[in-house]
Protein backbone atom coordinates (compact mmCIF):
# COMPACT_ATOMS: atom_id res chain seq x y z
CA UNK A 1 0.00 0.00 0.00
CA UNK A 2 1.18 3.53 -0.69
CA UNK A 3 2.74 6.12 1.59
CA UNK A 4 1.69 9.52 0.28
CA UNK A 5 1.71 13.23 1.06
CA UNK A 6 -0.69 15.88 -0.20
CA UNK A 7 0.27 19.54 -0.37
CA UNK A 8 -1.51 22.56 -1.72
CA UNK A 9 -2.36 26.13 -0.86
CA UNK A 10 -5.19 26.99 1.53
CA UNK A 11 -8.46 26.84 -0.40
CA UNK A 12 -7.26 24.31 -2.98
CA UNK A 13 -9.47 21.55 -1.54
CA UNK A 14 -6.62 19.60 0.03
CA UNK A 15 -8.61 18.24 2.99
CA UNK A 16 -11.50 17.15 0.78
CA UNK A 17 -9.19 15.46 -1.71
CA UNK A 18 -7.08 13.83 1.02
CA UNK A 19 -10.17 12.08 2.41
CA UNK A 20 -11.32 10.94 -1.04
CA UNK A 21 -7.90 9.69 -2.18
CA UNK A 22 -7.27 7.88 1.11
CA UNK A 23 -10.63 6.13 0.82
CA UNK A 24 -10.00 5.19 -2.81
CA UNK A 25 -6.58 3.73 -1.94
CA UNK A 26 -7.61 2.10 1.34
CA UNK A 27 -5.24 4.06 3.58
CA UNK A 28 -5.96 6.52 6.39
CA UNK A 29 -5.85 10.25 5.73
CA UNK A 30 -3.64 11.58 8.50
CA UNK A 31 -4.00 15.31 9.16
CA UNK A 32 -1.73 16.90 11.75
CA UNK A 33 -4.57 19.25 12.70
CA UNK A 34 -6.82 16.25 13.35
CA UNK A 35 -4.05 14.54 15.36
CA UNK A 36 -3.66 17.64 17.54
CA UNK A 37 -7.42 17.94 18.10
CA UNK A 38 -7.84 14.21 18.86
CA UNK A 39 -5.00 14.14 21.40
CA UNK A 40 -6.29 17.32 23.05
CA UNK A 41 -9.85 15.93 23.18
CA UNK A 42 -8.69 12.63 24.67
CA UNK A 43 -6.36 14.50 27.06
CA UNK A 44 -3.47 12.17 26.24
CA UNK A 45 -0.04 13.03 27.60
CA UNK A 46 0.91 14.39 24.16
CA UNK A 47 -2.39 16.27 23.97
CA UNK A 48 -1.75 17.91 27.33
CA UNK A 49 1.68 19.05 26.12
CA UNK A 50 0.14 20.51 22.94
CA UNK A 51 -2.57 22.27 24.97
CA UNK A 52 0.01 23.90 27.24
CA UNK A 53 1.98 25.15 24.22
CA UNK A 54 -1.09 26.48 22.39
CA UNK A 55 -2.47 28.09 25.57
CA UNK A 56 0.82 29.96 25.85
CA UNK A 57 0.33 31.23 22.28
CA UNK A 58 3.34 29.32 20.97
CA UNK A 59 3.80 27.14 17.88
CA UNK A 60 3.96 23.40 18.41
CA UNK A 61 7.67 22.57 17.94
CA UNK A 62 8.84 20.05 15.33
CA UNK A 63 9.89 17.61 18.03
CA UNK A 64 6.36 17.31 19.43
CA UNK A 65 4.71 17.32 16.00
CA UNK A 66 7.08 14.52 14.97
CA UNK A 67 6.14 12.49 18.06
CA UNK A 68 2.43 12.90 17.33
CA UNK A 69 2.81 11.85 13.69
CA UNK A 70 5.09 8.92 14.62
CA UNK A 71 2.53 7.77 17.21
CA UNK A 72 -0.29 8.03 14.65
CA UNK A 73 1.62 6.14 11.94
CA UNK A 74 2.31 3.35 14.46
CA UNK A 75 -1.44 2.63 14.74
CA UNK A 76 -2.80 -0.48 13.06
CA UNK A 77 -4.75 1.26 10.28
CA UNK A 78 -1.56 2.96 9.01
CA UNK A 79 0.53 -0.21 8.87
CA UNK A 80 -0.38 -0.71 5.22
CA UNK A 81 0.16 2.89 4.15
CA UNK A 82 -0.97 6.44 4.78
CA UNK A 83 -1.73 9.81 3.22
CA UNK A 84 -0.30 12.71 5.24
CA UNK A 85 -1.96 16.13 5.07
CA UNK A 86 -0.22 19.07 6.76
CA UNK A 87 3.03 17.25 7.46
CA UNK A 88 5.93 17.59 6.91
CA UNK A 89 6.16 21.40 6.94
CA UNK A 90 9.89 21.84 7.61
CA UNK A 91 13.14 20.27 6.41
CA UNK A 92 13.56 18.78 9.89
CA UNK A 93 10.16 17.12 9.63
CA UNK A 94 11.08 15.72 6.19
CA UNK A 95 14.21 14.17 7.70
CA UNK A 96 12.20 12.78 10.61
CA UNK A 97 9.61 11.23 8.26
CA UNK A 98 12.43 9.67 6.24
CA UNK A 99 13.63 8.07 9.48
CA UNK A 100 10.13 6.81 10.35
CA UNK A 101 9.80 5.26 6.91
CA UNK A 102 13.29 3.71 7.11
CA UNK A 103 12.39 2.18 10.48
CA UNK A 104 9.22 0.78 8.92
CA UNK A 105 11.26 -0.60 6.00
CA UNK A 106 9.26 1.60 3.65
CA UNK A 107 9.55 4.73 1.57
CA UNK A 108 7.45 7.62 0.39
CA UNK A 109 5.77 6.76 -2.92
CA UNK A 110 4.38 10.10 -4.11
CA UNK A 111 3.65 13.69 -3.15
CA UNK A 112 0.41 15.02 -4.62
CA UNK A 113 0.78 18.75 -5.21
CA UNK A 114 -2.50 20.54 -5.84
CA UNK A 115 -1.88 23.58 -8.00
CA UNK A 116 -4.46 26.37 -8.05
CA UNK A 117 -4.66 29.83 -9.57
CA UNK A 118 -4.12 32.42 -6.81
CA UNK A 119 -7.09 34.56 -7.84
CA UNK A 120 -9.38 31.51 -7.82
CA UNK A 121 -8.13 30.48 -4.37
CA UNK A 122 -8.67 34.03 -3.07
CA UNK A 123 -12.22 33.95 -4.50
CA UNK A 124 -12.92 30.58 -2.82
CA UNK A 125 -11.53 31.60 0.55
CA UNK A 126 -13.29 34.97 0.45
CA UNK A 127 -16.60 33.23 -0.27
CA UNK A 128 -15.97 30.73 2.54
CA UNK A 129 -15.09 33.54 4.96
CA UNK A 130 -18.31 35.37 4.06
CA UNK A 131 -20.37 32.18 4.54
CA UNK A 132 -18.77 31.58 7.94
CA UNK A 133 -18.96 35.23 9.00
CA UNK A 134 -15.18 35.55 9.28
CA UNK A 135 -14.69 39.26 8.66
CA UNK A 136 -10.97 39.00 9.53
CA UNK A 137 -10.33 36.89 6.40
CA UNK A 138 -9.90 39.84 4.04
CA UNK A 139 -8.41 39.50 0.57
CA UNK A 140 -5.16 41.01 1.90
CA UNK A 141 -4.96 38.47 4.75
CA UNK A 142 -5.76 35.60 2.38
CA UNK A 143 -3.09 36.70 -0.11
CA UNK A 144 -0.57 36.96 2.74
CA UNK A 145 -1.41 33.40 3.88
CA UNK A 146 -0.88 32.18 0.31
CA UNK A 147 2.51 33.94 0.14
CA UNK A 148 3.58 32.38 3.44
CA UNK A 149 2.41 28.95 2.25
CA UNK A 150 4.37 29.30 -1.01
CA UNK A 151 7.51 30.53 0.75
CA UNK A 152 7.46 27.73 3.35
CA UNK A 153 6.38 24.93 1.02
CA UNK A 154 8.56 25.65 -2.02
CA UNK A 155 11.77 24.20 -0.49
CA UNK A 156 9.94 21.03 0.57
CA UNK A 157 8.35 20.58 -2.85
CA UNK A 158 11.80 21.07 -4.40
CA UNK A 159 13.22 18.34 -2.14
CA UNK A 160 10.50 15.91 -3.16
CA UNK A 161 10.81 16.91 -6.84
CA UNK A 162 14.54 16.06 -6.69
CA UNK A 163 13.49 12.60 -5.52
CA UNK A 164 11.05 12.33 -8.44
CA UNK A 165 8.03 12.05 -6.14
CA UNK A 166 5.88 15.07 -7.06
CA UNK A 167 2.63 14.52 -8.95
CA UNK A 168 1.29 17.95 -9.91
CA UNK A 169 -2.47 18.15 -10.29
CA UNK A 170 -4.68 21.05 -11.32
CA UNK A 171 -6.81 21.69 -8.22
CA UNK A 172 -9.41 23.79 -10.05
CA UNK A 173 -12.61 22.11 -11.19
CA UNK A 174 -15.32 20.01 -9.61
CA UNK A 175 -14.39 17.84 -6.65
CA UNK A 176 -14.91 14.73 -8.79
CA UNK A 177 -12.75 16.09 -11.63
CA UNK A 178 -9.88 16.87 -9.29
CA UNK A 179 -10.15 13.43 -7.62
CA UNK A 180 -10.03 11.76 -11.05
CA UNK A 181 -6.93 13.79 -12.00
CA UNK A 182 -5.17 12.83 -8.77
CA UNK A 183 -5.98 9.12 -9.13
CA UNK A 184 -4.86 9.19 -12.79
CA UNK A 185 -1.59 10.93 -11.84
CA UNK A 186 -0.92 8.41 -9.09
CA UNK A 187 -1.84 5.49 -11.34
CA UNK A 188 0.66 6.74 -13.94
CA UNK A 189 3.30 6.42 -11.20
CA UNK A 190 2.13 2.90 -10.35
CA UNK A 191 0.30 3.94 -7.17
CA UNK A 192 -3.07 2.18 -7.07
CA UNK A 193 -5.39 0.53 -4.56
Amino acid sequence: MPNLLIVGPPGAGKGTQAARIAEALGVPAVSTGDIFRQNIKEQTELGQRVTAILDAGEYVPDELTNELVDDRLAQADAEAGYLLDGYPRTAGQVAYLDGVNARRGEELHAVVRLVADTDEVVRRLSARAAEQGRSDDTEEVIRHRLEVYERETAPLVATFAERGLVVEVDGIGSVDEVTERILAGLSARGVTA
